[in-house]
């Protein structure tokens, strides 16, 4: 990360350039004066592109303006970018979900959270890549957040984006009721450390942070820099008569529950079952679809701004 003087490029979601409550905080913080530069996305891809050019410009911080999708591209973008050069990543929230930021105590508020953003201190975490295949092409990704995989990703895929609005986080669970009636399973193979399981899930959550599709914590003791991937399997059930039980694993997180297992690893590999369709992923809320995955932390990649005492970070576990 540079060390020199700071200098903070704005990278915005297209669709929020126009937020008056945005605009309105850089003006602020540009009278203030820090340094601020903006660019704001067009299409596909542009996010990530503008954060691996920042270094060239001198970028000392990175914030992402806009939900966890984008907070993802500026991610990749990042990664792009030799470690020792790497900018620092800050998050001004505007999505519907908003999790890494709820999840790691940020103001929600564009004027809050960019005031913050400007002297937060930053922290070293993990970033998890994903080396995935699909159609016989190989593809890299990288999160700081979670991918859930199954019928975690299909809800938050599936949710209309009109609904998440007027219901925030609840328009997940409202949804995952509807589908839980027909919902089905999602077959492979998973290997980690020198374990094999065959499983038939109905979610596979693997969290770096904590919580996914706007306010569902998957993984309740995942830390950011910790070195280990937070692990949820939720086995497929045949009635729903086995619905209480399934529910009240997913309360506490059993090591190995009838239903629900957690654990952590520093990689896991999923293979799906020969002629099942690709399993469905959701990459911190960006979707696509793998018929193999191999999901593996990268200790410490990134600097991010955080909230002293923000409780994801190992060095403020009380416990």
């Amino acid at each position: 990360m540079n060390d020199s003087q700071p200098h903070f490029l704005l990278i915005i979601n297209g669709k929020s350039a126009g937020n008056p409550a945005l605009r309105e905080a850089v003006e602020e913080q540009r009278e203030a004066g820090m340094p601020i530069t903006v660019r704001s996305t067009w299409e596909g891809g542009d996010a990530a592109l503008f954060a691996e050019q920042a270094c060239d410009m001198g970028i000392t911080h990175v914030i992402a303006c806009g939900g966890d999708g984008t907070v993802n591209e500026v991610v990749n973008g990042l990664m792009r970018v030799a470690h020792d050069k790497r900018p620092a990543l800050g998050v001004v929230p505007l999505g519907s979900a908003n999790d890494f930021a709820t999840s790691t105590g940020l103001p929600l508020e564009p004027s809050p959270a960019l005031a913050e953003a400007m002297i937060l201190s930053a922290y070293p975490v993990d970033v998890v890549r994903v080396t995935a295949e699909a159609n016989n092409k190989t593809v890299v990704q990288y999160y700081v957040n979670m991918t859930t995989g199954g019928f975690g990703a299909e809800i938050t895929s599936s949710t209309p984006k009109t609904l998440k609005r007027l219901l925030g986080g609840g328009a997940y669970s409202l949804m995952g009721a509807l589908k839980a009636w027909r919902h089905r399973s999602y077959r492979g193979t998973l290997h980690w450390g020198d374990k094999e399981q065959d499983v038939s899930l109905l979610l596979l959550a693997l969290g770096n942070g904590r919580q996914s599709g706007g306010g569902q914590v998957l993984a309740p003791r995942a830390k950011l820099d910790d070195g280990r991937l937070d692990v949820l399997l939720v086995k497929d059930f045949s009635s729903v008569t086995e619905l209480p039980t399934l529910i009240s694993e997913l309360q506490s997180f059993p090591s190995d529950g009838q239903y629900v297992r957690y654990f952590t690893a520093t990689e896991l590999t999923v293979t799906t079952q020969k002629d099942d369709p690709a399993w469905p992923l959701t990459l911190d809320g960006e979707m696509c679809q793998y018929d193999r995955f191999c999901v593996e932390v990268v200790p410490l990649a990134l600097h991010v701004l955080l909230p002293e005492g923000c409780s994801l970070l190992s060095a403020n576990d009380r416990h």
